[in-house]
């Protein structure tokens, strides 16, 4: 256990060189980086920088790939299938290098070319900016849905926005405080993308309606141009020919000045117009689950579905490879080769977009149609062709766009709108007859002060099927928040359980455990996660546990040298890294976890020679700039760090550490070193959740409610080998019910009320009186997250996770069928749902990689 393990370079290199396939020679990528370095950087091995030989490894790398690009949609051009559109506005993508290298078969090669150069790949990795255009768990699923449908096969497409600012930089002040920094991921470019300036795509914005006498045709004039500029970055299949394409929109201002400006000599205020247009892309919008109507997020709504739907309906009617004639003139055939996924409601705007597409821009027509059967008849395609993706439950998370917003930036689109809703409504009159009020609930327009556009409900009405992301969620959805519209589109719901990729989050991140796995039950699994079913007979083989035990250890080690270079905080490797890190909200309940550690700190304290078993609770996540709750938890938890961390009596007994600026490659370093996963939110309120999936993965035990996903993981494994405790969603409902009073627990246990009174009289902010006090106000009368109901219960169950954590043989035994558990929580099975329960897509082989060739 107390061996020094390898470092990463060394590791990989071991590893990767006897079990990835060689596909190059080493001599050939050594030519290849050094063509890159000469002719396309400039540069020589005098002047290089680290950030310059990445670059040169990327380009090498992407020589590897762009084969397979090229090939995969040559295929899909030549063989016409279905194919997948997938819309999010959040791509968490993170480090694309060691990624590439992995799919691609090539990381031993390019582990061994860069240290014969001199090079460390490690150092290198290093170097690549996180492309964090992404908030969280939604936007990390949209990363692992990609890769997967390449892996899988499936013909695909990933669009969104290329913020020029993604998820903005953490860090923790002197005084505990979050500060956020710009993100300036393409400050040095982006190797990995290709501009593609022949697609570019106006999208209009505000403007007026003209209509003809009839009143069937609509013209939406008088508008103001913007420019999407398409930027593709590839995304390679695991193992295998395919290729995929991510394409994300960058705004681009109109080709020419405004010449009045320009020829009135104004030139200064006609360059400056132009950049008006180009703020719509420029940042990603912090998430903290409450909804606020920014013209500026709508107008990026829009400029992505609009960009995008554009470019669908470009491919749809494009010209077999090889001929100049268009494939189809009429859309009949649209759902049967298109299918488009709407990553939660952010993107609902392609719905209308689409309905103006047909109606206004494609004259789609059929004999003797009235007004009114056109627009059915287009909406019938419609409909066939969305799917909606639901992410929450939270009532405040629900887009709702004022009325008179949509009017003046999209006045097309809310007579759209209006008429979906007019045509929706006489249905439900039919089935309904009298009933205004559930007319009243399920209206796609919500009267009251402000009218507004309930966006789910345009989804939901709009798409052929909509789906929870776990089966507890996907249950809430059909018995809250969207009962109504179960009761009439009962065959619409569906449940597709979350998944994580396993050649990310486990073969990338954790090579040491990935390469014990490969030993033991072979490669099968990288791709069909199920297989990890076959450890369950290594259970009680001893040098398979000690080989387990110490790949834990090493991951261990090599989180804690980083903890120390980084936070200068020297951790305790033989303690339980009990992790919680996700962003930060109330309803995910970090304040939970501050408080037990209060706990331990005053039962330590109290007797500095119990037996204790030591801890080091690590807790990392963003909070939305706004959320002024969320930074204060993030600041109390830096204040009680800084008395616990700094007091002689505590020791290396319980550390407690903020990882700032938590990112996906933080997540893959800490996420393999982790003894202990939190997933401690209040039954009903978790989605699903992702990062539980994968610390199961990587042999953490869970302490959790049941929320979520956690649910299903306790099936996989078995009750006995996960740590639950708290309320049920029907506990929880029944405690609403009866009458909440949170000072009841304060008042019936007295550790819990000395922490709290500890933070109320300022002990862990001695220089700053009262500034926590709006936190015990939110505990004691304002709890609406329950903690306090389900604090004890949490008291209890870390009780017997210590308990457990004393018995390493017990402890591993729970750990290896955690992972071996996990099969179900790959992204390749629910990609695989999707598309044979919802797209109705067929996977498509990629034959081998053809040299282009220009006639």
């Amino acid at each position: 256990m107390g061996e020094k393990p390898l470092t990463d370079a060394e590791r990989k290199r071991q590893i990767s060189l006897r079990r990835l396939p060689v596909v190059e020679g080493v001599s050939s990528l050594k030519e290849s980086f050094n063509r890159h370095l000469h002719f396309t950087l400039v540069k020589d091995r005098n002047v290089a920088t680290k950030r310059d030989y990445y670059t040169s490894l990327a380009h090498t790398v992407k020589d590897h790939l762009v084969g397979k690009w090229i090939r995969s949609q040559q295929s899909y051009y030549e063989k016409d299938p279905k194919r997948v559109y997938y819309l999010s506005l959040e791509y968490y993508m993170g480090r694309a290098l060691t990624n590439t290298m992995i799919n691609l078969g090539i990381q031993g090669e390019c582990d061994e070319a860069m240290y014969q150069l001199g090079l460390e790949m490690e150092e290198l990795e290093e170097v690549e900016e996180d492309a964090g255009l992404g908030n969280g768990g939604l936007g990390r699923l949209a990363a692992c849905f990609l890769d997967s449908l390449a892996t899988l096969g499936y013909p695909a497409y990933g669009y969104g926005i290329r913020y020029e600012y993604g998820i903005f930089k953490q860090s923790i002040d002197g005084h505990g405080n979050q500060m956020e920094l710009p993100d300036e991921w393409l400050k040095f470019g982006n190797p990995w993308e290709k501009a593609r300036p022949e697609y570019m795509i106006p999208v209009e914005f505000y403007g007026r309606v003209e209509s003809d006498a009839s009143g069937k045709t609509h013209h939406w004039v008088d508008t103001i141009t913007t420019f999407a500029m398409p930027y593709d970055q590839p995304i390679p299949g695991y193992n295998n020919n395919t290729c995929n394409t991510m394409r994300l929109w960058a705004a681009k201002s109109p080709k020419g000045f405004d010449l009045s400006y320009f020829n009135g000599g104004d030139y200064i205020k006609a360059v400056l117009d132009r950049n008006v247009a180009e703020n719509i892309s420029r940042v990603l919008y912090p998430n903290d689950n409450f909804f606020e109507g920014k013209e500026l997020r709508l107008k990026q709504q829009y400029f992505m579905v609009s960009a995008t739907l554009s470019d669908i309906v470009r491919r749809y009617k494009a010209p077999k490879f090889g001929s100049k004639e268009a494939v189809r003139t009429t859309f009949e055939d649209f759902p049967d080769k298109v299918a488009i996924q709407l990553n939660d409601t952010h993107p609902s705007l392609a719905i209308p977009e689409l309905m103006r597409i047909f109606v206004d821009k494609e004259g789609l027509t059929w004999d003797k149609a009235s007004k009114e059967n056109i627009i059915t008849l287009a909406w019938s395609l419609c409909v066939k062709t969305f799917s909606y993706t639901n992410h929450t439950v939270l009532p405040e998370a629900l887009e709702r766009w004022p009325v008179h917003m949509l009017e003046y930036i999209l006045p097309r689109h809310l007579q759209i709108i209006f008429e979906i809703n007019s045509l929706f409504l006489k249905k439900v009159t039919e089935k309904w007859p009298g009933d205004m009020d559930r007319m009243r609930r399920m209206s796609l327009v919500e009267e009251g002060p402000e009218k507004r556009i309930n966006m789910s409900h345009l989804c939901i009405v709009g798409s052929h099927a909509i789906n929870g992301v776990a089966a507890l969620h996907s249950q809430l959805l059909t018995t809250t928040i969207f009962k109504d519209f179960y009761e009439m589109y009962p065959e619409k719901f569906q449940n597709k359980t979350n998944g994580v990729t396993p050649r990310r989050w486990l073969l990338l991140c954790n090579p040491g455990l990935s390469d014990l796995i490969c030993e033991k039950i072979g490669e099968e699994w990288i791709t069909d996660l199920s297989k990890l079913r076959r450890l369950e007979k290594f259970v009680k083989d001893k040098n398979f546990k000690h080989a387990f035990m110490r790949s834990k250890q090493e991951n261990k080690i090599r989180l804690a040298d980083f903890i120390k270079r980084q936070y200068k905080v020297e951790v305790n490797v033989n303690s339980i890294f009990d992790v919680q890190v996700k962003r930060i909200h109330e309803y995910k309940r970090q304040l939970m976890n501050c408080l037990h550690v209060i706990v331990l700190y005053n039962r330590l304290k109290a007797n500095p020679n119990m037996d204790f078993v030591p801890r080091t609770v690590m807790i990392g996540g963003k909070a939305a700039p706004g959320y002024y709750m969320a930074k204060l938890i993030i600041k109390l938890f830096n204040c009680i760090a800084r008395v616990i961390n700094n007091d002689p009596i505590i020791g290396d007994k319980l550390k407690l550490v903020f990882l700032d600026n938590y990112r996906v490659s933080l997540a893959e370093k800490v996420i393999p070193a982790a003894d202990l996963s939190e997933q401690i939110s209040l039954a009903g309120t978790e989605a699903s959740g992702t990062g539980n999936m994968k610390f199961m993965m990587n042999g953490a035990l869970t302490i959790g409610t049941l929320d979520g996903a956690n649910v299903e993981m306790k099936e996989e494994m078995g009750s006995e080998n996960i740590f639950i405790f708290g309320m049920t969603v029907e506990e929880v409902d029944a405690l609403r019910a009866k009458g909440y009073r949170a000072m009841d627990y304060y008042e019936n246990n007295s550790e819990l009320r000395k922490a709290i009174n500890q933070i109320r009289d300022n002990y862990f902010s001695p220089t700053e009186p009262g500034v926590f006090q709006d936190i015990v106000n939110s505990l004691l009368h304002h709890d609406r997250f329950l903690l306090m109901a389900d604090f004890d219960a949490y008291l209890k169950c870390q009780e017997r996770v210590s308990e457990a954590f004393e018995d390493p043989d017990h402890w591993f035994t729970m750990a290896i069928l955690n992972v071996a558990s996990s099969g179900k929580f790959s992204s390749d099975r629910t990609i695989r749902q999707y598309a044979e329960e919802i797209w109705n897509v067929k996977a498509m082989g990629v034959n081998d990689v053809k040299p282009v060739n220009i006639k």
